[in-house]
């Protein structure tokens, strides 16, 4: 035995009732704050950073940095935590710390850029090392850009809007 059967006319009134609800509660909540909207926009189309530094207070400074210019920005301390974030991240930009626990930044250069895909992503070292030939030993590692620290912030803003506008292009 089937249930109760609603003609044509008890369907649509039913219909009519659901929608009257649905409405008033449209009405009533604030269905999207179109600043919300914008910002979450705004952080969707933001271009995606990784900073990897061992040092954490060097991390979160250069996060506090990239985040107040607009940048997504992911933070990991080594080359385990890096592969990790390679895994579900795309990345628009590398700022990688030379001096890193097991695998250190230039080897780790070397093998992101002969990566198939992970080459075409821009990728700036950072260190202390002032050196010529550390300089000179990050750009033959495949580097596109080498910033040494203590950074100017406006250097490290300046190096990092000209490799993704070079991305871009």
């Amino acid at each position: 035995m089937s249930g109760p059967r609603f003609g044509s006319k008890g369907e649509s009134s039913l219909r009519r009732q659901i929608e009257a609800i649905q409405r008033k509660r449209m009405v009533r909540e604030q269905v999207v704050d179109l600043n919300d909207f914008r910002n979450l926009r705004k952080e969707l189309q933001a271009p995606t950073i990784l900073v990897v530094d061992d040092e954490e207070i060097m991390r979160n400074a250069m996060k506090r940095i990239l985040e107040n210019e607009g940048y997504k920005v992911i933070l990991a301390e080594d080359a385990m935590a890096l592969s990790k974030v390679l895994e579900h991240t795309q990345l628009d930009l590398i700022l990688l710390d030379i001096n890193l626990p097991w695998v250190d930044g230039i080897e780790l250069c070397t093998m992101l850029k002969r990566h198939p895909v992970l080459r075409l992503v821009p990728l700036i070292l950072c260190s202390g090392r002032r050196g010529k030939e550390d300089v000179e030993r990050g750009f033959e590692a495949g580097c596109d850009d080498y910033i040494t620290k203590p950074f100017e912030l406006e250097s490290m803003s300046h190096a990092v809007s000209k490799a993704l506008k070079r991305e871009q292009a």
